[in-house]
């Protein structure tokens, strides 16, 4: 860590000939690479540029790497103080879980990394010490991952299945595609009563001898008369009928219902509220 603030240090003193300082005191940043630029450098003042605001943009990426490998640390150390105390089924989920999280870490860093030496490879500006700084990050993650391949060896000896923990990057975004697909995916539909009910989304229950009988979704309805949405990009859905009413439970601040003399179709104006009770949309028109 020492050798990156120093070589910091030196990028900033070679780009920082090309500007005025401010006599103004730095922010202090909470991060150790940011806190050596502002102590070695100061404010810059006037418009960035392209060399400097380069300089800028590397070291954020330096500084999340580095973040992600001090997190993966401390997830080692909790992992490997299970492994250590022999008590490790007791604490198979909790492993897990660490190992996952170590995992998708390291795939991001090294994703970082790489894109990081493309955009210095193709860059214009050569800057002094980077190369450096990406050799001397790439080093600290090939070690780590050594390590953590050692200890899931360990805890694999120790009959702790771990077979099921993704390990590279295309495999670990696909999971997070997966699962934000999942989350953004909703589904609706609408038609008369007596057509929902008979295409078995919806059913009458309670009352007393076909008395005060209320219309519900029904408990395992027809899934396949809905149509699926992203609910991103999903800020109304047509309609078209003389009246409308929702079924589902959705907020009725997230929502309007749009036309005049028939409801041309509903407005959803809050997407998170609308969907955060239910995924299926049910309304019955008229």
């Amino acid at each position: 860590m020492k050798s990156i603030k120093i070589i910091v240090a030196a990028i900033v003193l070679s780009v920082s000939s090309l500007f005025t300082t401010s006599c103004g005191s730095a922010e202090k940043e909470a991060n150790p690479l940011a806190d050596s630029l502002s102590g070695v450098n100061g404010e810059l003042s006037g418009k960035l540029s392209e060399k400097e605001a380069a300089v800028q943009e590397f070291v954020t990426a330096f500084n999340e790497i580095q973040d992600n490998l001090n997190a993966i640390k401390e997830k080692e150390k909790i992992v490997s103080g299970h492994n250590q105390s022999g008590d490790v089924k007791s604490k198979e989920e909790s492993i897990k879980e660490d190992i996952q999280a170590i995992y998708d870490l390291l795939a991001k860093n090294k994703n970082r990394i790489g894109s990081l030496s493309a955009k210095l490879k193709d860059s214009k500006s050569k800057i002094s010490g980077l190369e450096q700084m990406i050799a001397s990050l790439q080093a600290q993650i090939d070690s780590k991952d050594g390590e953590i391949g050692d200890l899931k060896a360990s805890l694999e000896a120790k009959n702790i299945e771990l077979s099921n923990i993704v390990m590279n990057l295309e495999n670990v975004e696909k999971e997070s595609s997966i699962k934000t697909e999942k989350l953004n995916t909703a589904f609706y539909a609408f038609g008369t009563k007596k057509e929902l009910i008979e295409k078995g989304v919806l059913t009458k229950e309670g009352g007393f001898i076909g008395i005060g009988k209320t219309t519900k979704l029904k408990d395992n309805f027809n899934k396949d008369y809905f149509t699926k949405v992203d609910v991103s990009n999903t800020s109304s859905i047509n309609i078209g009928a003389k009246k409308a009413k929702l079924v589902t439970n959705h907020p009725t601040s997230s929502y309007k219902l749009v036309g005049e003399k028939t409801v041309e179709k509903i407005e959803i104006t809050n997407a998170d509220d609308f969907w955060s009770s239910s995924k299926y949309l049910v309304i019955i028109i008229e």
